[in-house]
């Protein structure tokens, strides 16, 4: 893989990472487990592999590695979801999957790229998206199809929004991005690397992004966890973070991890 800019690293690595989950999807495993494993390993290997060749100084963090406490004194580091949703990845025909590569530097993301593989489609900080114009009714939620917490659940009849269920958080933020859907709200538990690179992607398209008491969004820290995410348009912010106060206690980064 050539080097170049940040932002061309990421796309390019996001991208190469979806062809290779593409390659794995199309094999024959014994069950839908070693399906998982042999994709969430594949992608780690794949971006790993690249990330020493194009900037072999940069520290790496991924869910699917061994956390290098090196990435705390470290100025720039890599994080990365290999499969962000691998439920849906398993399942045939579904395209709400995504792989995310993010770059972040002394304190701020600087780069990053969410991979759709199954859609063909890559989002990145390169070339940033521009937000389509909302549709007039309802405000749209995006909303997990599996585990739908009910602080989403409860804004949408507050709001009186439809959910638009789907699988992965990386499809979710950038079914904002791309129009499909105009909020993303997010309070049943994350990690680093399942926002990073959409935080990223969404905040170039020009979105806010905040924890869901308006907090900033801090990455790289000791303990990755990183529980709630708020992603919508910029006018729509001070009213979502309103109905959320008066709905949800604040924030914090105890509780179950999922």
């Amino acid at each position: 893989m050539p080097s170049g800019t940040d932002h061309e690293i990421a796309h390019a690595l996001a991208t190469s990472a979806g062809e290779v989950l593409l390659g794995v999807r199309a094999g024959h495993f014994p069950d839908v487990a070693a399906l998982k494993d042999a994709g969430d390993a594949a992608s780690h290997r794949h971006l790993a592999a690249r990330l020493r060749e194009v900037r072999p100084g940069d520290a790496v963090l991924s869910e699917e590695g061994v956390d290098d406490a090196v990435r705390l004194r470290a100025d720039r580091v890599w994080i990365v979801d290999p499969l962000d949703g691998t439920r849906e990845f398993s399942e045939a025909g579904r395209a709400d999957w995504a792989v995310h590569v993010a770059l972040w530097e002394r304190g701020e993301l600087t780069a990053g790229a969410v991979a759709l593989p199954a859609e063909g489609v890559t989002l990145g900080t390169v070339a940033p998206p521009s937000v389509p114009a909302r549709p007039e009714g309802p405000l749209r939620l995006a909303v997990s199809r599996s585990r739908p917490p009910a602080l989403v659940q409860d804004l949408a009849a507050t709001l009186r929004a439809d959910l638009v269920p789907m699988g992965s958080a990386g499809a979710k933020a950038m079914a904002v991005v791309r129009g499909l859907a105009d909020v993303y709200v997010h309070g049943g538990g994350q990690y680093e690397w399942d926002s990073a690179a959409p935080v990223a992607v969404a905040r170039a398209a020009g979105l806010h992004t905040s924890r869901l008491d308006g907090s900033p969004l801090i990455y790289n820290q000791a303990d990755p966890y990183l529980p709630d995410l708020l992603v919508c348009p910029p006018e729509l912010a001070d009213r979502l973070l309103d109905t959320l106060a008066g709905q949800v206690p604040a924030p914090t980064d105890a509780g179950v991890r999922a």
